[in-house]
């Protein structure tokens, strides 16, 4: 698989061989969907609660008589029934969201992902990513002369001054090929990885 290989004009100079073990299989929509799924669920916290009928506030006097009223009859109005109530099945916070997905599974689902952005020209290759100073105007000016304006940056090292200039961007984001994850490729328009990071992609995916 040959990917563009660009300039700091964002301009495609010449093409990068690629291994076809990453970016060159076959696109496999269910495995992909999984592995994003999984995620997505692995990165929920889990925090969230609700009561039962036993822990909201409430008064233990019966509400009304049990016969005459023609109303069903109730004992407490902590019953889930009523408004202000307990939940049935409450959201607990100890409650489990993960998925497991095996290595195997989620090597071949990110080498599925790498391999659809390359047919789908939305991966390039670019010699280097660093910058002289950790100021966001100079490297914002930089995206727009390169024409990226949603845009997955991987690069094999990531130094101060690159995440300072970068992190104010909103559609901007620079990490490390171990940190790439499958929601962020899928989501931004062009990802560009560095030549160094490629050779540690391939070790990692292949």
């Amino acid at each position: 698989m040959q990917l563009e290989l660009l300039n700091e004009q964002g301009q495609a100079t010449s093409k990068y061989d690629a291994p076809e073990t990453v970016f060159g299989r076959q696109y496999n929509e269910d495995l992909v969907h999984q592995v994003v799924v999984a995620f997505q669920a692995n990165a929920r916290q889990g925090t969230r609660a609700q009561k039962d009928r036993e822990q909201v506030h409430h008064s233990t006097k019966k509400p009304f008589k049990q016969k005459g009223t023609g109303r069903a009859r109730a004992g407490m109005t902590s019953s889930p029934l009523w408004r202000g109530g307990g939940r049935i099945f409450p959201n607990m916070p100890d409650e489990n969201f993960s998925h497991k997905i095996n290595k195997k599974m989620y090597r071949a689902g990110m080498a599925s992902i790498f391999s659809q952005l390359a047919r789908e020209g939305r991966l390039a290759v670019v010699e280097s990513l660093a910058v002289d100073s950790p100021k966001t105007k100079p490297f914002a000016a930089r995206l727009k002369a390169m024409n990226l304006d949603s845009v997955l940056f991987i690069s094999d090292q990531v130094d101060e001054n690159l995440y300072l200039a970068s992190r104010n961007l909103a559609n901007v984001l620079v990490v490390e090929p171990r940190y790439a994850d499958p929601v962020s490729l899928v989501h931004y328009r062009k990802v560009l990885v560095t030549r160094a990071a490629m050779g540690k992609l391939q070790e990692m995916f292949a």
